[in-house]
């Protein structure tokens, strides 16, 4: 059973931020050096995703619930239109091939996947139990393309690590136990991105709530 204060704490983390903010937060993400796109729902956000990956690209998915929510991850890895680096991974049944292919493969051309957070000042903040998504985002990736929906705008820095391990994570973990029957997840590693070089990580942001 659900308190009223967990309730309470869900609406808040849910909640999508009205347009002034939304404005208010691309004008400063630019000013850092990162692109936006500001899309109505999940399947404009997929258009903008694919309009900006050229066909016959090399794409490494970071895990991402969003992702999969607007269709993007089945259409990279199923329409044959990409190549996407995450299948050809998950295809390598040897787990020591497989982790050496994923660092071979860290500076593809394109990474996609989204964040927990954007503080109102701008600050792109990434949570990851093994920082393999947070190495794209920093530096290794070539372009990166973050989906994030709008009711993961919070004030501040403070305010971005207690969305991450207050809901996020629980999240998360629920997530990981479903799927493979783990107990628990973790935060390993944090990431905040104060800004960028200029046209190398674009976000859209969306005014619908997904992923988490």
């Amino acid at each position: 059973m659900v308190s009223k204060q967990g309730e309470e704490n869900t609406m808040r983390w849910e909640a999508l931020a009205d347009d002034a903010t939304v404005d208010r937060v691309a004008e400063v993400l630019v000013k850092r050096g990162i692109e936006v796109f500001v899309v109505s729902d999940g399947a404009e956000a997929k258009r903008k995703v694919l309009d900006l990956i050229p066909q016959g690209s090399e794409v490494m998915e970071a895990s991402s619930t969003t992702m999969k929510e607007i269709g993007v991850t089945t259409e990279i890895e199923e329409s044959g239109r990409y190549d996407s680096v995450r299948k050809r991974l998950y295809g390598i049944t040897d787990s020591e091939e497989r982790n050496n292919m994923r660092r071979k493969s860290l500076g593809t051309p394109y990474a996609i996947g989204s964040v927990q957070a954007i503080t109102e000042g701008g600050q792109l903040v990434s949570a990851s139990a093994s920082g393999s998504q947070i190495s794209m985002y920093a530096f290794d990736s070539q372009n990166v393309i973050l989906v994030v929906s709008t009711n993961k705008i919070v004030k501040d820095l403070d305010e971005a690590l207690e969305r991450i391990y207050g809901y996020a994570l629980p999240l998360e973990s629920r997530r990981v136990h479903e799927a493979y029957g783990w107990e628990s997840s973790y935060v390993g590693k944090v990431l905040i991105l104060e800004r960028d070089r200029p046209g190398r990580t674009k976000v859209i942001l969306v005014k619908e709530k997904l992923g988490f």
